[in-house]
């Protein structure tokens, strides 16, 4: 049987970027894979993968990505695809745009949180204006 061998760009698309505890980051971070932060974070994240914000982890800038799961500290705008999990550690303090919600007792929540298809809702409310 032969082996079968994967592809450098099917790799780049399933990678799993880390910034551990104790790294320093200013700066933006985009990427396709997934992320995960334990350390610290100042500038905006764009990632076309999984967010995990660890225990320890804390960022202060726009997020966009599919989903999320938040046990540290974010503090800025934070628009997820999918969903949004907040565990019981989790402190974010901005507005929140989400497909789905998922929040832990003990969790905290301070500013706006919009839920469901926004882009539905933004073509919805264009097209009344336009009649």
């Amino acid at each position: 049987m032969a082996k079968q061998t994967s592809n450098y760009n099917d790799n780049l698309n399933q990678s799993i970027n880390i910034i551990d505890e104790g790294t320093l980051i200013k700066g933006d971070i985009s990427a396709n894979g997934d992320i995960r932060i334990d350390g610290e974070l100042n500038g905006n994240i764009n990632a076309k993968g999984r967010l995990v914000i660890g225990p320890k982890g804390k960022v202060e800038g726009e997020i966009n990505c599919s989903n999320i799961e938040v046990s540290g500290y974010i503090k800025g705008k934070v628009t997820v695809s999918e969903l949004l999990t907040m565990k019981s550690s989790a402190r974010i303090y901005g507005d929140v745009v989400a497909g789905k919600l998922s929040v832990e007792p003990g969790s905290l929540f301070t500013g706006t949180c919009t839920m469901g298809d926004s882009k539905g809702k933004d073509e919805k409310t264009t097209q009344k204006e336009q009649k």
